[in-house]
């Protein structure tokens, strides 16, 4: 199944959750929303001045010639009362105060002098309406100024701020179990016999999902045992909306995932168009969606961002987001097959012309974590690209758009 299929297949199977609760703004970032937020009043609040200078009319104000205009009066942002401009006048004002009655326009103070009788001289040239903020030019009252949805960030949360409000409705997090697979796996710290690795996986995979905003349970380790490992998994599917696990979905005589779920569940996905990462099963246990990733720690991460980031996001109700590879120059050569999509290690580099290159990792191999720590991104090599060359341009995913 190709990278595509998959991702649509998961959109259209999986169901948000419906659980809402009310967050604080302090609470909200990382959070989904879960409705519209209509603005209940404009954004700016009144129409106010974006620098500090004079307020004018644009009537008062001749062609070709400066104007000298008596200062009859000064407004500071959050002023209690506001003189009106008479005719033939400037006020003083600054950054964020209420436009005056009768302005229309300020010049800058930089650009403004006082001559001995204390008049503001304007230059000639400024357009009607310069240096003003109007009313509802950011935001207009109820106008949706964030979707449901969206993935709140400091931004959004500034903007729910600047609206008043002081909570936020938001989908609840989603409930995640992380396990491995395998008797040739230990925890860090555990007693690790002469042929046994240190499980690497399941720490990634939980800090991955944790900063995809998901309540995250760690699992441990399910030994090579299939009837342990469906009770394993039938066990978590009670308790979570998700369940991930590292291992055991290849077609290995010990690889037990894939027949854990197909025992006990409905298997959906198996097998991806992609490296690395091949081996992927996705099916739903007692109501529970179920994925499993690679045992190799690339693949892992790999198919993590195409297939647990999508689904995440779907089950927590955000709109999904694509991830979009950005035009870089490709500083090294590399054969693929056709048919599959790949993704290269890689860093950016400048080069000596001033364009950003991507250099390939050294090494090639799933299984180094080396490779994920001294890169800053994966070059994606579309289905149909078969060689790249230095110069050719690629595209390049950050590792900070994959979380």
């Amino acid at each position: 199944m190709s990278v595509d299929e998959a991702v649509a297949l998961i959109a259209a199977r999986v169901k948000t959750v419906a659980d809402v609760e009310m967050v604080p703004l302090r609470a909200a970032d990382g959070r989904i929303l879960a409705a519209d937020l209509v603005a209940p009043l404009p954004l700016p609040l009144f129409t106010n001045s974006a620098v500090d200078g004079y307020a004018v009319s644009s009537a008062d104000l001749s062609a070709g010639v400066e104007r000298a205009l008596p200062v009859s009066g000064r407004i500071a942002a959050g002023a209690a009362a506001m003189p009106s401009l008479q005719a033939g006048h400037a006020i003083r004002i600054f950054t964020g105060a209420p436009m005056p009655a009768g302005a229309d326009t300020v010049f800058m103070q930089e650009d403004v002098r006082v001559d001995e009788a204390g008049r503001a001289v304007v230059p000639f040239g400024l357009r009607p309406g310069a240096n003003v903020r109007a009313a509802g030019e950011d935001v207009a009252a109820d106008h949706v100024a964030l979707r449901a949805g969206s993935r709140l960030r400091p931004q959004e949360v500034a903007l729910a701020a600047a609206l008043g409000q002081v909570r936020l409705a938001v989908r609840r997090r989603i409930r995640v179990g992380v396990a491995s697979t395998g008797d040739e796996v230990v925890s860090p710290g555990a007693p690790r016999g002469a042929a046994q690795l240190f499980d690497s996986n399941r720490f990634m995979l939980m800090a991955l999902l944790e900063r995809l905003g998901c309540e995250v349970d760690d699992l441990g380790i399910l030994p090579d045992d299939q009837s342990r490992i469906v009770d394993g998994l039938k066990a978590a599917a009670a308790t979570h909306d998700l369940i991930v696990t590292s291992g055991g979905v290849s077609t290995g005589e010990a690889d037990h995932v894939r027949a854990g779920i197909e025992s006990v569940g409905h298997l959906v996905l198996w097998r991806m168009a992609i490296k690395p990462g091949r081996p992927v099963a996705m099916g739903v246990i007692d109501g529970t969606a179920l994925i499993g990733l690679p045992g190799n720690p690339v693949a892992s991460f790999v198919t993590f961002a195409y297939v647990v980031r999508p689904t995440v996001l779907a089950l927590a109700g955000a709109i999904q987001s694509e991830l979009i590879a950005l035009p870089v120059r490709a500083a090294f050569s590399h054969d693929k097959k056709p048919g599959r999509r790949e993704y290269v290690r890689a860093h950016l580099r400048r080069a000596a012309d001033g364009a950003i290159e991507a250099v390939k990792f050294h090494r090639d191999g799933a299984g180094m974590l080396s490779s994920l720590v001294e890169t800053e991104g994966l070059v994606e090599l579309s289905e149909s690209l078969t060689t790249v060359t230095p110069g050719q341009t690629v595209g390049f995913l950050s590792y900070s758009g994959l979380s």
